[in-house]
């Protein structure tokens, strides 16, 4: 039986919500990348854009990540 029940159930609403976030940032980026004017700012959208927006979106999920190895560690120390 784990105590940190209440730390893994928002890392894993973290997970999720990264999940929306990266999904959401490469469809704005793409829409953004369609609607700028000229290819050059076309090309500038998407290969600056995306990996800054993915790179961005990815950081709810590198929280939940430290939060789930956290109540890992905290389990390990009990000794159970």
């Amino acid at each position: 039986m784990t105590h940190y029940g209440t730390l893994r159930t928002w890392a894993l609403l973290l997970k999720l919500v990264g999940a929306v976030l990266i999904i959401s940032a490469i469809i704005g980026t793409i829409v953004a990348a369609v609607d700028a004017e000229g290819v050059a700012r076309t090309l500038a959208t998407l290969l600056i854009g995306i990996p800054l927006s993915v790179f961005l979106a990815t950081l709810p999920i590198a929280l939940a990540q430290m939060m789930t190895a956290i109540a890992d560690m905290g389990d390990a120390m009990r000794g159970e």
